[in-house]
C-alpha cells in the first residue's frame, strides 16, 4: 500500500477514535447535565417557597405554623417555570393525593433507541434525588424534593448527542480531508525520489531532484543524489578499468600470437620439412621404404592440420580485420568466409548508414560482436536464415547498432542466463565503451543486439 494511503488510513482511524470519544463524553455530559438541572430546579423552587412561606407566616400570624404546611398556592405557573424540563418536584410533607409538579417533558427530544437507553442506564445508573429545605432557619417549613424523569432524561441526553454529533462529524470530516491533502502535498516529492531511483536503476545515475521543504525528505533526496554521484563515479572508474583490462588483454593476445608464430610456427615448419625429406628419400635407402614413406606422409598431414589450426588461432589472437581493412570490408569478408564454409543457413548482411569513418576501438568491438554472435548462431542453433544488420544512427543517439537475428528458436532468458565466455567478453567490451548488449526473443528465434556509442 502507498505511504499516503497508509497515513490517511491511520488518520481516519484516529479521527474515528476521537469522534467515538467525543460521543462518549457528550453522552456522559448530557446525562450529568440532568443531575445539574435537578439540583438547580430544587434550589430555585426552595428559594421561591421560602419567600412564600415567610410571607404567609407574616400575613397569617394568628395561625399556627403547622397550619401553613403544605404552603398554600405553591403549585403555580411561576413555580413550574422554575423547574427544568424533565424534572419533577415534590413538596414535603405532601398533601393528600398531591402529585409531583413536573416541568415540560413533551417535545424535548426524539425518542432514543432502546439499545441507547439500556446502555446508558446500565453504565451510568439512575439519577440521584435532590432534597433542599425550604428555610434553613425554620426546620419545620418543609422540604423540596426534586428527581429527574428517567425517560425524559434519556431523551434529553439523546437530543444533546444528536445536536453535537453532527457538528463533531463535520469537523472530523473536514480535519480528515484537510489533513489528507496536507499529507499528500507533503509526500508529493517522494514520487520524484522514487522516479530518480528508477532512473538510477536504468543507468541514469546523475538525476537532478527538485528542492524539498520537508527536512526528512530533503535528507533522503540529498542521500539519493550523493548515491547517484558515487554510482556514476564508480561506473566511470569501472569503464576505465575495463578498458585498461581490454588493453592488457589485447597486449597479451598479441604477445601470445607472436610467441606462437615464432616458436610453434618455426618448429612445425621444420617438422614438415623433415617429414617431406624422409618421405622423398625413404625408398632409396631402406627396404621397407614404402612403410617409412607412408608414416612420413601421415606426419606431414598432421603437421599441416596443426599449422592450419595455428593460423586460425593467430587470426583470432591478432587485431581483428576491422582495424586493418575497415569495418564494412571486414564484415563483408567475415560473412563471405562463413558462406564459403557452409551452404546452410543462409547469411544476409544488411549495412545501413555511412560506416566508412568508423574505426579504432568501436570498429573492433563491432566486429567482435558480429563474429561472436554469428559463431553462436551457426554452432548452437538449427537456423535456416541469419541476418546480420549494422546500422549507424545519427542525431542525438549517435550510436552504432549491431544486431544478429536467426530463426532457430531458442529461449532468450536461458541464453542470457547461461551466456558463455564469448558473450561475456563481448558484453564487457560493449559496456566498457558505454554501450549495452541485449538478448531478446525474435519473431522465430533469437535476437542479439549491441548498441555502441560513437562518441566513445
Amino acid at each position: 500500500m502507498r505511504l499516503v494511503l497508509q497515513l490517511v488510513a491511520r488518520l481516519l482511524v484516529i479521527v474515528a477514535l476521537c469522534l467515538g470519544a467525543a460521543t462518549v463524553w457528550a453522552t456522559i455530559d448530557a446525562y450529568r447535565s440532568v443531575d445539574r438541572a435537578t439540583q438547580a430546579s430544587a434550589e430555585r423552587v426552595s428559594q421561591s417557597l421560602e419567600a412564600l412561606y415567610w410571607r404567609e407566616l407574616l400575613l397569617r400570624s394568628n395561625r399556627m405554623r403547622e397550619q401553613l404546611l403544605p404552603a398554600p398556592d405553591w403549585r403555580t405557573i411561576e413555580t413550574m417555570g422554575l423547574i427544568a424540563p424533565g424534572i419533577c418536584v415534590q413538596f414535603e410533607p405532601a398533601g393528600a393525593f398531591e402529585k409531583p409538579l413536573c416541568g415540560q417533558s413533551k417535545g424535548i427530544g426524539k425518542a432514543p433507541p432502546r439499545w441507547f437507553a439500556a446502555t446508558v442506564q446500565m453504565i451510568l445508573g439512575d439519577h440521584a434525588t435532590v432534597e433542599r429545605p425550604i428555610s434553613a432557619r425554620a426546620a419545620t417549613a418543609g422540604t423540596v424534593r426534586a428527581i429527574a424523569d428517567p425517560d425524559a432524561a434519556i431523551a434529553l441526553a439523546w437530543q444533546h448527542i444528536l445536536d453535537n454529533i453532527h457538528v463533531a462529524l463535520l469537523m472530523a470530516l473536514a480535519i480528515a480531508l484537510l489533513a489528507s491533502l496536507a499529507i499528500a502535498h507533503t509526500l508529493a516529492p517522494a514520487h520524484s525520489i522514487v522516479s530518480a531511483l528508477r532512473r538510477m536503476a536504468d543507468g541514469e545515475y546523475r538525476t537532478p531532484l527538485p528542492r524539498v521543504r520537508s527536512m526528512e525528505l530533503a535528507m533522503i533526496g540529498r542521500a539519493v543524489s550523493d548515491l547517484g554521484d558515487r554510482l556514476a563515479l564508480a561506473e566511470e572508474e569501472r569503464k576505465v578499468l575495463t578498458r585498461r583490462l581490454l588493453e592488457i588483454r589485447n597486449d597479451e593476445r598479441r604477445t601470445l600470437a607472436r610467441e606462437l608464430h615464432d616458436e610453434f610456427g618455426q618448429n612445425l615448419t621444420a617438422i614438415l620439412a623433415f617429414a617431406n625429406t624422409i618421405e622423398a628419400s625413404a625408398g632409396d635407402k631402406y627396404a621397407a621404404g614404402t612403410e617409412i614413406a607412408q608414416d612420413a606422409r601421415m606426419i606431414s598431414q598432421a603437421t599441416r592440420r596443426i599449422m592450419a589450426c595455428l593460423r586460425d588461432t593467430l587470426n583470432r589472437l591478432r587485431h581483428p580485420p576491422a582495424e586493418e581493412l575497415g569495418l564494412e570490408a571486414s564484415l563483408v569478408d567475415l560473412v563471405d568466409s562463413w558462406r564459403s564454409r557452409t551452404a546452410q543457413p543462409m547469411i544476409q548482411l544488411d549495412l545501413r548508414g555511412d560506416l566508412a569513418d568508423i574505426s579504432g576501438t568501436v570498429a573492433a568491438t563491432a566486429y567482435r560482436v558480429a563474429q561472436e554472435c554469428l559463431t553462436n548462431a551457426l554452432r548452437h542453433s538449427s537456423a535456416r536464415e541469419i541476418v546480420l544488420r549494422i546500422e549507424r544512427r545519427t542525431g542525438a543517439e549517435n550510436a552504432l547498432l549491431v544486431r544478429v537475428e536467426d530463426d532457430g528458436g531458442g529461449d532468450a532468458t536461458k541464453v542470457a542466463q547461461s551466456a558463455g565466455f564469448g558473450l561475456t567478453g563481448v558484453s564487457e567490451r560493449v559496456t566498457a565503451l558505454g554501450g549495452s548488449l541485449s538478448i531478446a526473443r525474435a519473431s522465430r528465434g533469437l535476437s542479439v543486439a549491441a548498441t555502441i556509442p560513437l562518441a566513445a
